[in-house]
């Protein structure tokens, strides 16, 4: 069912939170949460990493229980026994973290939870009919035919926001939904909000991105350490002020001063580079000391791009030299043996191994160094990993802790700890700060200067225009798989770059 068609003006939704707690082993998640969402709103929740956010999400969802405390829906309080008790009573959770089934095609998993049937079988008529029109509601050209898996990271987000919208839900909590979107398709998603406030329905919106929040929200609350610190109208909030909130203290320099890298000596070239259908003729150079931003929307071949440049693309052409050096034959571990590290877009899907301690991954790539004849060596392991998790302000009690279990600023930081560890001084960052809240960003461009500032090339591919304008020392622009334009100093604004980013011209 289109979920705009069923949103009309007898349905009136208004959502509060009186009072809730939740604990866990050892830990008080929420203590003693209350807000209210009115009929038509977008209320924002921001907060570091671990305030609650998600947690408060979930109870609303349906999929932890409140340990005390109630929740109001139109009016009456409501109890849910579990996530399809909360979506049928109106309440629609996107995760931050993608739930689809890979496996499955689009339209399969737009319906999945009721599966049109004609008699006892499936109607593949009327599922295809269905997909298609959730799919137009949103604006998302998607064949429904093809399996998830094969879409690239932003079009699963889509498509998972597609399908919770499918439901005809009256509240939308959408936890992080650009966090792996262009700016397009962030636009898109914005234009659909609208439409759903139009109609009555509420959005609770829970972001990192506080310029999206004051942009969107009527309403913001802040939570820290499971409280609520303030909630305050979007007109009395203004992002220094949220900062403080959240993190406890004012935060001086959220970007710090780029790298001025002078005549430092070339480390990356890349030339004529090809990959048919992804991207063609990149030719560019990177030097020690530099911070050469990637902009582009999303499919315009940056991360296809960094894969060929790390060896993980077996159809590319041209040449990538590092430090002078041609890679060849170029393949992944000739790329890291050479001194290139690529931290990818989806950390848990191409970067860690979450199920492992955090050391092991930090040491993946040089097993064989440190292994004994047949052994791993557990000993030469901790000589290399302590001293990165030293450097880069990881928790020594954190090395040997289950990496699913640690935040996404720490997790980023293993994959850069990882590099360091192999001793590569080429770092291709993907989408460094996607998921990643205020705090642990700012930490973490730090730490990006500063491996600049120690002679590593860095080439930092971001859809967040601030993220690229205020580190790069240059930023390469790319559209439809071409650099069409490269900017450094005063011309490098964020309307000339996305002026590059769409039309491929500075016009």
């Amino acid at each position: 069912m289109d979920g705009l068609s069923t949103l009309d003006s007898r349905l009136s939704t208004f959502l509060e939170v009186r009072q809730v707690t939740k604990r866990f082993p050892g830990v008080v998640a929420l203590a003693d949460v209350s807000l209210a969402v009115a009929s038509g709103s977008c209320h924002g929740l921001v907060g570091e990493n671990g305030a609650g956010k998600s947690t408060l999400a979930k109870v609303l969802a349906g999929i932890y229980r409140p340990d005390a405390g109630a929740l109001v829906l139109d009016g009456m309080p409501v109890q849910f026994r579990n996530p399809r008790a909360a979506l049928e009573a109106g309440i629609a959770l996107v995760h931050q973290e993608l739930t689809l089934c890979d496996n499955l095609s689009v339209a399969d998993n737009l319906c999945l939870a009721s599966l049109p049937a004609s008699g006892p079988f499936l109607s593949s008529r009327r599922l295809m009919e269905r997909a298609r029109s959730e799919l137009a509601a949103i604006g998302l050209a998607v064949d429904p035919r093809r399996r998830v898996g094969e879409l690239p990271l932003s079009q699963r987000q889509l498509v998972q926001i597609t399908a919770a919208l499918g439901h005809g839900a009256r509240v939308f909590i959408l936890d992080e939904p650009t966090s792996s979107l262009s700016a397009l398709e962030s636009e898109r998603l914005f234009a659909f909000i609208r439409r759903l406030q139009q109609r009555g329905a509420s959005i609770v919106y829970v972001s990192h991105r506080l310029e999206e929040v004051l942009r969107l929200c009527d309403t913001v609350t802040v939570l820290r350490d499971g409280r609520v610190v303030a909630t305050s109208a979007r007109a009395a909030c203004d992002e220094p002020a949220l900062i403080q909130q959240m993190i406890g203290r004012p935060l001086d320099a959220y970007f710090p001063e780029r790298p001025r890298p002078g005549d430092a000596p070339e480390l990356l070239r890349v030339e004529s580079l090809a990959s048919p259908g992804r991207f063609a003729d990149l030719s560019f150079t990177v030097r020690a000391g530099e911070i050469v931003g990637v902009a582009g929307l999303v499919g315009a071949g940056r991360t296809s791009m960094a894969s060929a440049i790390a060896g993980l693309d077996p159809q590319a052409t041209g040449c990538v030299a590092v430090g002078g050096r041609a890679l060849q034959p170029r393949t992944a571990r000739t790329a890291i043996d050479a001194g290139i590290g690529l931290a990818p877009d989806d950390r848990h899907r191409y970067g860690l191994v979450r199920s492992l301690p955090a050391r092991d991954n930090v040491t993946l790539p040089i097993l064989s160094r440190l292994a004994r004849r047949l052994w791993l060596s557990r000993q030469a392991e901790s000589r290399v990993a302590r001293p990165i998790f030293t450097a880069l302000r990881i928790g020594g009690d954190k090395e040997t802790a289950i990496t699913a279990t640690l935040s996404g600023g720490t997790q980023q930081k293993l994959l850069l700890g990882r590099w360091l560890a192999a001793g590569c001084r080429v770092l291709i960052l993907d989408e460094p700060t996607r998921g990643i809240d205020v705090g642990a960003r700012a930490e973490i461009y730090r730490l990006i200067v500063r491996l600049a500032e120690e002679g590593s090339a860095i080439l930092l591919i971001s859809s967040d225009l601030p993220e690229i304008l205020h580190l790069s020392t240059r930023i390469l622009v790319m559209c439809r798989g071409r650099l069409v334009g490269e900017l450094t100093g005063d011309e490098a604004t964020e309307e000339q770059v996305m002026r590059l980013m769409t039309v491929g011209s500075r016009q």
